[in-house]
């Protein structure tokens, strides 16, 4: 059996450190980008069936900006997962004269009965974006995470770029700051690096999150 490299030592370290950090936080926090709306079918399902044994028995909230909605194929809790960017499973007016939000396949002719325009997917793409197809699960993500305050908060930001960084990247830096129990890790192939000071309760992993998460299951 071929020996591991340095790098891949390093990355087995990694996940063992963040496997006991999980065991070990009271609440966990997730913030999924670019990386995994980006990512391959099955490679990304294979990273949500890990997210999902990651989170069993944690008290979670996964915030995401994928708009693709594989997450809502995944075994993860619905109930616990925001997508304040929408998703292509919810539709709108195109031409936003309500703020109703149908499920794929609810309006059979895809027509909006009050106005008779066509349904668009209720994404940021739209114009306008009908905002009500997320705000529930947003707000009771607010109420969550006001929950974990002076707690054992372990956040993963995962994969998140600069498209979006009011939503995910710099609200995590924030809550970080401001909880000075919380710990957190910051994956991407491109955007990790931290600034700041929230240097010393975070770690930088320049890979990609959609295949680090992935090896996690398979971490001895």
């Amino acid at each position: 059996m071929a020996e591991k490299t340095e790098n891949e030592m390093a990355a087995d370290a990694e996940l063992k450190t963040l496997r006991e950090r999980i065991k070990a936080c009271e609440f966990l926090l997730i913030g999924l980008g670019s990386e995994w709306e980006k990512a391959g079918g099955a490679e990304v399902q294979e990273a949500y069936r890990a997210l999902a044994a990651m989170t069993e028995g944690k008290d979670y909230f996964i915030v995401t900006t994928a708009k693709d909605a594989r997450i809502f194929e995944s075994s993860l809790d619905e109930a616990k997962i925001t997508a304040p960017c929408g998703n292509v499973n919810w539709l709108q007016c195109s031409k936003g004269c309500t703020k109703d939000i149908w499920e794929r396949g609810e309006v059979a002719d895809g027509i909006c009965p009050h106005c008779g325009a066509p349904l668009t997917e209720n994404t940021v793409l739209a114009n306008p974006y009908i905002e009500e197809g997320y705000l529930k699960s947003w707000n009771l993500y607010r109420e969550w995470l006001a929950g974990t305050l002076n707690h054992a908060l372990l956040i993963l930001e995962l994969g998140v770029d600069f498209k979006t960084p009011t939503v995910i990247r710099w609200p995590f830096e924030k809550t970080v700051f401001f909880n000075r129990k919380s710990h957190m890790y910051r994956i991407n192939q491109k955007f990790y690096q931290i600034v700041g000071d929230i240097q010393e309760r975070t770690v930088s992993i320049p890979q990609n999150s959609v295949g680090f998460i992935r090896n996690f299951s398979s971490c001895d």
